[in-house]
């Protein structure tokens, strides 16, 4: 098999749990080469994986003629250049979401990829999760009728500031809004296309916060309004996903398996029951017929993280078109920048 040898900078939580296991879980790559600044993340890295070299400049693995894949998972302020310089470099690129700080940096980087002809693209992993393939499907297979209101949630209880956290510091991009807002714009867009107008409210709840930490975005299409939400004070379950139409609603309560899975030291290799979730957590269709309200509940298709860099080796190999562009999670980008400019303005913006 052709492996893919592939650097990792950052081992903060995507480098450590979202990207280095499911890397390592894939017999396509092989993670030669882990970066990080961070002595006691540069400890457990070597730890968890012995035959991967650790260093801890970046500059060293970008430099290093021996890898091909270079994945970027280090505070969202740095993207930007270090892909930059990956590129420069002839290396092939991932970056963690949010892509960039802004749409005008995405473009620069889509440009300069395409003028060395090599591959950028985002982890918007978020597209393989249970719950959002199962809404997939439902759509596709047009189970609710015409489909008029999609609503989804991200939310989590975090009342206290996390110390030394970047996510908790007034830089440019931090905020739940580039952070799991992300993840929620991209479902939508690749559910439903480019919003002709959108509207936001973005607000600090947490008290000591200085960054944003709830949202609501709304995206609005020709008969059918998206409501995306987010919020770190939620200490109640509320529904993941609701999805209503001219013949019934879609209700799913609680969020995909694999995050969990993964911060509990599990991987694909070692849990046979990878990204299933369990029956508590299937969704439910409710319709009627003749005047009485049915009741059916939806199993939830497998969810898999690793099909993302799955779609990338194929990419890379047999010229397989990407999964995720680079101009995808550019428009996520210009959604947010919109979303800000909305709530400064209170007022809805078209979509341009």
């Amino acid at each position: 098999m052709d492996k893919i040898n592939t650097g990792l900078i950052g081992f903060g939580t995507g480098g450590s749990i979202f990207h280095a296991p499911i890397i390592s879980s894939i017999p396509h790559f092989n993670l030669a080469m882990i970066s990080t600044a961070n002595e006691k993340s540069a400890s457990t890295a070597q730890s968890l994986y012995p035959t991967t070299r650790i260093v801890s400049d970046p500059a060293t693995l970008i430099n290093d003629p021996s890898i091909e894949l270079v994945i970027i998972a280090t505070p969202n302020s740095a993207h930007f250049e270090l892909a930059r310089k990956a590129l420069v470099k002839g290396k092939q690129v991932v970056v963690e979401k949010p892509f960039t700080i802004n749409s005008a940096q995405a473009d620069t980087l889509i440009d300069l990829a395409d003028s060395k002809q090599q591959i950028i693209t985002v982890h918007h992993n978020r597209r393989w999760d249970s719950d959002f393939k199962t809404v997939q499907k439902i759509i596709e297979n047009n189970s609710l009728g015409k489909l008029v209101e999609y609503e989804a949630h991200f939310d989590r209880f975090r009342k206290t500031l996390k110390a030394g956290s970047w996510k908790e510091e007034p830089t440019e991009a931090s905020g739940i809004l580039y952070d799991l807002g992300s993840h929620l714009i991209d479902q939508a867009v690749l559910l439903f296309g480019l919003p002709d107008e959108l509207f936001a409210n973005l607000q600090i709840q947490r008290p000591g916060s200085l960054v944003v930490d709830h949202f609501e975005l709304l995206l609005f299409y020709p008969g059918l309004k998206v409501t995306l939400k987010a919020g770190m004070l939620v200490n109640s379950m509320l529904p993941h996903f609701i999805l209503s139409g001219t013949n019934g609603s879609f209700v799913k309560y609680g969020m995909d398996v694999q995050e969990e899975a993964l911060k509990n030291g599990l991987t694909p290799l070692t849990y046979p029951a990878w990204g299933i979730e369990p029956a508590a957590l299937h969704g439910t269709i409710i319709t009627e017929s003749a005047s009485r309200q049915l009741i059916t509940k939806i199993e939830s298709e497998r969810g898999d993280y690793r099909e993302f860099y799955l779609s990338l080796y194929a990419t890379l190999r047999m010229n397989s078109p990407l999964a995720v562009t680079p101009q995808q999670a550019r428009n996520t980008i210009k959604i947010i920048e919109l979303a800000i400019k909305s709530n400064d303005e209170k007022r809805t913006l078209k979509f341009a």
